[in-house]
């Protein structure tokens, strides 16, 4: 069946690794459009964070923040939104300090973190571009959370974590954590969407519940949906689509749960693969 819908992630796919948008890559979303094929976004930023993106792409679907968890219209008005269970967000944000991450939190269109510097902070500041609300604690801002974030650079702590995490709030798990299966009941969504960031949000907001609420909204079969990202988080998206597309310098395990592998973001991945695996180009 052809393609009438590609959903991209952003960062370390459609845009290079530093959140640069290539003149190829643009042109590529113009003639996705000229073909008649629809073109989305879905990401863990906010969405302040994508708003940069949706004049020059001339996007006109849906736009799918944190991970699925708020869907806003071009203009940012609300779509629908998911948040977490008030009862989680503490015990939550308990395991992610026990394993020495920081905690950011998203409430509404607001950020808030413990340092105004800490660990990439800074980055997030430049890639979403507005600051965040520096706050002593938490209290009086754990209901309708969007997104808590688990912050280092200590890699394998993240990895902890997020299995830690998920042992607590997601249940059993059937297959890689990387690719997990969400159980009935399930009371948060865990993955990493950088290695150094562990994404909590809604059991709904993954993107392949994203797959699933734009097939619905733009009323296309899952089987004429494309899907492309480089990160754990964006395996749930592949398991929902019709075709798949991993980015080049993503891991082993993301790579092997895609239908085809492009290059690299520093490559021109993302126009290489609309050329190549949407259009059929050689």
């Amino acid at each position: 069946m052809p393609i009438k819908l590609l959903l991209a992630d952003v960062d370390g796919t459609l845009v290079t690794r530093e959140k640069v948008l290539t003149p190829r890559a643009l042109a590529s979303v113009q003639a996705l459009a000229r073909a008649d094929i629809a073109f989305a976004i879905t990401s863990g930023r906010p969405p302040r964070g994508m708003q940069m993106l949706i004049e020059p792409l001339g996007l006109a679907t849906p736009i799918a923040a944190f991970n699925g968890g708020l869907f806003v219209r071009p203009d940012l008005s609300v779509i629908e939104q998911r948040v977490l269970q008030h009862e989680v967000v503490e015990p939550a944000i308990a395991i992610i300090r026990a394993h020495k991450l920081d905690v950011w939190i998203y409430r509404g269109i607001d950020w808030f973190v413990p340092e105004r510097h800490g660990p990439h902070v800074d980055r997030e500041k430049w890639t979403v571009k507005f600051p965040p609300t520096v706050v002593p604690d938490f209290t009086g801002k754990t209901d309708d959370v969007a997104k808590i974030v688990g912050v280092s650079d200590d890699l394998e702590a993240v990895a902890k974590c997020e299995e830690a995490v998920r042992a607590q709030f997601v249940g059993a798990v059937h297959s890689k954590p990387s690719n997990p299966q969400r159980e009935p009941g399930s009371q948060v969504s865990a993955a990493r969407s950088q290695p150094y960031y562990l994404d909590v949000t809604h059991p709904a907001a993954n993107k392949g519940a994203v797959v699933l609420a734009l097939a619905k909204m733009l009323a296309i079969p899952v089987e004429q949906i494309a899907t492309i990202g480089d990160m754990p988080n964006d395996t749930t998206m592949f398991a929902k689509s019709g075709l798949s597309i991993a980015m080049g310098q993503s891991s082993d395990e993301v790579k092997g749960a895609a239908t085809y592998v492009t290059t690299s973001s520093e490559e021109e991945g993302f126009a290489n693969a609309v050329d190549r695996y949407i259009f059929g180009n050689d």
